[in-house]
Formats: structure tokens, C-alpha cells, sequence
């Protein structure tokens, strides 16, 4: 341990004992800092499932690498660092593109979130990086003294404190991970396009996994509480009711649910207003629209023109709220943007959902 080749390089080797069990790790290099990982650049079966399970919400808080040192082929003293989170989907988007450059990865502690979200909840920062730099030895691992963040990081670091209390100098790297090759080859400068954030379509649709997995117990909660207050009338309890009327809550409670955790992402930017709680408001009121024609043809489908006047209120403030946890999977906004929406909003969707559920359960009794 700590041994280097005579041209003064670490130098390679097996050892069994000291590499983590995972299947993304091949090799162990010697360095002054002791024995570091090697990692594999090309993503197996293993890795895709794991991803997949992830976007599912399936184990999602274990999908996490162990925060520390890791090496990319053959890095030396001269080689890039680069900074990771321990969320294996952004560590695995970054090794991925480090093929054929020798580097180094630190990666910090953000208890299993990804880059973005923790550089708001202050894990993805100044201190974290400052105190890993000294866990894993930086110092004696490198001759220079740099390390590459990803930009989505930048909220939560404070270059210049990095700097004072390490000395190691922070640069912001580019939004995407497959522009790395590009930035090193311009000596470590991004060009405008580089720095763009951007959210298409499809970076959003996959998202739509995870609200989905996170909001069906509460669904399903919702619609046992309708099911059972359904039955409540003036001859005290009916289970005909349960049928009649219980059923096609459910019904709309469902529709709540798919369209609030779909419709506010797939749509987001055209959907008017720059908060999420009136983006899904606006879906909100597109759905009673809709519930409003399926009605004037059914006309047995609500009870009567109180309970359908509940779901007016019901409806949005629910697709309303579901919406704002797409918030921490954004970059169209920040933490402090959050933290004022929900100020302004929450009452307003608690106080839309128990006017709408006074009324629903008014409408049983007439």
C-alpha cells in the first residue's frame, strides 16, 4: 500500500480483500492514499435494472454507491477529479462518459439523492466537500489542486470557502455529462450551450414512475375513506350506496391520481403560470371540464348538484398538491421558490379540499 511505479505513477493491483463487492469495480490502485477502486465505464444488465428499479421507486433509497475515492482507468497525480453524488443513477451517468479518460471520482455523502436535490437540501455542499477531501487524502492523490462539480451543484457550494478551507479550486463542469470529454479538451471552459439547462420531454416522462409508486398508498387511503363515508345517509348506513354513489369517487379519485402525477410533468411548459401548484390547478380545471360533459350525458353519475359542485373544489386542490413534488425533481426552480410556493399554497389546497369534502359528504344526506 501507498507503492508507485519507478516513473513515479501509482501502479496497479489486485487485491480481493480491499475492493468493494460490487460488479462496477475491477481492479484496485495502489496509491500514497491507500488502495482506491478502479470502476468500470460500460453500464451492465445489472446497472440498467437498477436504474429501472429506481424509477419505479423500488428500493429507491438503496441505490447508492459508498462515498469515497474512486479511479477511472489509469489516472496519475495530473489527472481530473470530478465530483459525484452517491445516488448510483448520477454516478453511473458519470462514469459512463469517462471512457477513455484517466481520472478520479469523489464521491460525497448526499445519503443516496442526486445532485440536484441535494445541493438544495445542503448535502451536495461546502462541507461535504471540504471534509471528504480530507477523508480520502486528496491532497496526496493529486499534484494539482482542482476538482470538476457538476453545474446542478453549484446551489449548494461555496467555491471560495472550498478554497480557503482546502485549497483545492472549484470548476463548475457542464450541465450534461457526455460534455465532459469536450470541456477537458477546452482546457476546462464550457461553452454556452454546455452551461443550458435544459428539461425536455423526455427527461421529465421519466419521472413520472416515481410520483406515481409515492402518491398510490395515499390514493388508495383516499379512496377507502370515500368508500366508507359513501354509505352515510339519513336512513344512517347504506351499502347500496357504497355502490351508487362510492364507486364513481373512486373512479374520479383514480383520475385525480394519474393525471396529477402525469399531466403537470408531460405538459409543463406550456401549461400557463410559473408554479407548479397552478400548473396543476390549470390540469385540474381541465379535468372537471371534462367530468362536466361526461355528466351532461350521464346524468345519474353524481348524486346530486351539491356533490358535483365538490369535486369543483376536490379536484384541483388535489391534482394542485400532487403536482408540487415535481418541484425536487426540476430545475425550473429553487429551494427558496419551493418554500414560498408551499407557503401560499398549501393552505389554499387544504382549504379547497375540506370545503369540497364538507360538501361531498353534505350531498350524502339530501
Amino acid at each position: 500500500m501507498g507503492s508507485e511505479s519507478k516513473n513515479g505513477q501509482p501502479c496497479c493491483c489486485q487485491s480481493a480483500t480491499t475492493l468493494p463487492n460490487e460488479s462496477w469495480v475491477e481492479r484496485a490502485l495502489t496509491t500514497p492514499a491507500g488502495e482506491i477502486p478502479v470502476v468500470k465505464t460500460s453500464l451492465s444488465f445489472s446497472d440498467h435494472l437498477g436504474s429501472w428499479k429506481a424509477r419505479w421507486a423500488i428500493q429507491r433509497m438503496k441505490f447508492k454507491v459508498q462515498p469515497g475515492l474512486y479511479a477511472v482507468g489509469k489516472p496519475t497525480n495530473e489527472s481530473p477529479v470530478f465530483v459525484s453524488a452517491n445516488y448510483k443513477m448520477s454516478f453511473d451517468r458519470l462514469r459512463s462518459n469517462l471512457d477513455s479518460i484517466d481520472s478520479w471520482i469523489m464521491v460525497l455523502d448526499t445519503k443516496g439523492i442526486n445532485v440536484w436535490c441535494a445541493a438544495g437540501k445542503g448535502t451536495f455542499g461546502t462541507d461535504e466537500i471540504v471534509s471528504r477531501i480530507e477523508q480520502v487524502k486528496l491532497g496526496d492523490v493529486v499534484s494539482h489542486r482542482k476538482i470538476v462539480l457538476p453545474q446542478l451543484g453549484a446551489p449548494g457550494v461555496s467555491a471560495h470557502e472550498v478554497k480557503d478551507k482546502s485549497g483545492f479550486n472549484v470548476i463548475y463542469g457542464p450541465v450534461r455529462a457526455w460534455d465532459i470529454k469536450a470541456f477537458l479538451d477546452a482546457g476546462y471552459k464550457a461553452t454556452p450551450e454546455m452551461r443550458k439547462v435544459s428539461f425536455p420531454f423526455k427527461d421529465r416522462i421519466v419521472l413520472v414512475p416515481t410520483d406515481l409508486i409515492l402518491s398510490f398508498k395515499y390514493i388508495i387511503l383516499a379512496i377507502a375513506g370515500f368508500l366508507l363515508l359513501s354509505g352515510l345517509g339519513s336512513e344512517i348506513y347504506s351499502f347500496e350506496r357504497v355502490s351508487s354513489y362510492g364507486i364513481p369517487a373512486a373512479i374520479i379519485l383514480l383520475i385525480i391520481y394519474f393525471a396529477g402525477s402525469a399531466l403537470p410533468q408531460a405538459l409543463l411548459p406550456w401549461l400557463p403560470g410559473r408554479s407548479f401548484s397552478a400548473k396543476g390547478g390549470w390540469i385540474g380545471f381541465l379535468i372537471i371540464l371534462l367530468m362536466g360533459w361526461y355528466a351532461s350525458y350521464h346524468q345519474d353519475y353524481f348524486r346530486n348538484d351539491i356533490s358535483a359542485a365538490a369535486w369543483i373544489f376536490i379536484i384541483p386542490a388535489i391534482i394542485s398538491f400532487i403536482s408540487m413534488n415535481f418541484t425536487g425533481s426540476s430545475t425550473y426552480t429553487s429551494l427558496s421558490g419551493v418554500r414560498k410556493e408551499m407557503k401560499v399554497a398549501v393552505p389554499i389546497q387544504v382549504s379547497a379540499a375540506v370545503i369540497g369534502l364538507g360538501l361531498w359528504i353534505t350531498g350524502l344526506f339530501i
